[in-house]
């Protein structure tokens, strides 16, 4: 199992593998954790193939906004798509032959963010989803990892459980973005679905900034209470 000092934190995406304290901003908690904590040994960091994986999944980030921002949007869904399917690869990988690294716990939640991220910027600068969409999804992220940053630096640790409703938003994130990237590439009329998936990523996006506040306030608050 993971070192007896490992952080319970924050899941951005639910295939991260579990990381020690030394890597606070994102982890895996409580039973996610078993048997991917299992394989990794303290203090590996050397490159694996599932580590390879995911550094081309990176490496793969420009290439996408090129993609969106020139109107190549067929080339720009297909490689998300090979990014999405290239995550559960190394995901099998590191789990099936006992390749999970702690480096892997850095590089893999790193990899999604950046890939979502910056399709979600890169849309909403070609005008293919509304700006005030960008601007929720990259504040929230944003607020996460300054809360999560700001515990720490008052020696206050964090300790939150991932939610549902991460979990989902992050789905209906990645939904979103395939339904405009195929609409775009393939020119099919999807404005319904578009724009109810539009609603929903919006709406769970403000209720997990909601949960997420509510628990820094009450962990933080607790933390008072003991000093």
């Amino acid at each position: 199992m993971a070192s007896s000092d490992s952080v319970r934190g924050f899941t951005y995406l639910g295939i991260a593998d579990c990381a020690t304290a030394r890597s606070p901003l994102y982890s895996k908690t409580g039973d996610e954790c078993a048997g991917a904590g299992s394989v990794r040994e303290p203090g590996r960091t050397k490159l694996s193939i599932p580590n390879l994986i995911t550094l081309a999944r990176i490496l793969l980030v420009p290439v996408v906004i090129w993609a969106i921002t020139s109107g190549e949007m067929r080339i720009a869904f297909l490689l998300f798509f090979a990014a999405g399917a290239s995550d559960a690869v190394d995901g099998f990988l590191a789990k099936r032959f006992g390749m999970a690294t702690e480096l892997g716990a850095y590089l893999d939640p790193l990899a999604d963010k950046a890939m979502i991220v910056s399709i979600y910027v890169a849309l909403g600068i070609a005008d293919a989803i509304p700006r005030w969409l960008v601007i929720l999804v990259v504040s929230r992220d944003i607020m996460i990892v300054g809360a999560v940053m700001l515990s720490w630096l008052v020696d206050r640790p964090v300790a939150l459980k991932p939610l549902l409703v991460s979990k989902l938003n992050t789905v209906a994130q990645i939904v979103l973005a395939l339904m405009v990237l195929g609409a775009l590439a393939f020119g099919f009329d999807a404005e319904v679905a578009i724009m109810t998936a539009t609603v929903v990523v919006a709406v769970l996006t403000l209720l997990s900034i909601a949960f997420y506040v509510a628990e820094w306030v009450r962990h933080m608050n607790a933390a008072d209470s003991g000093h």
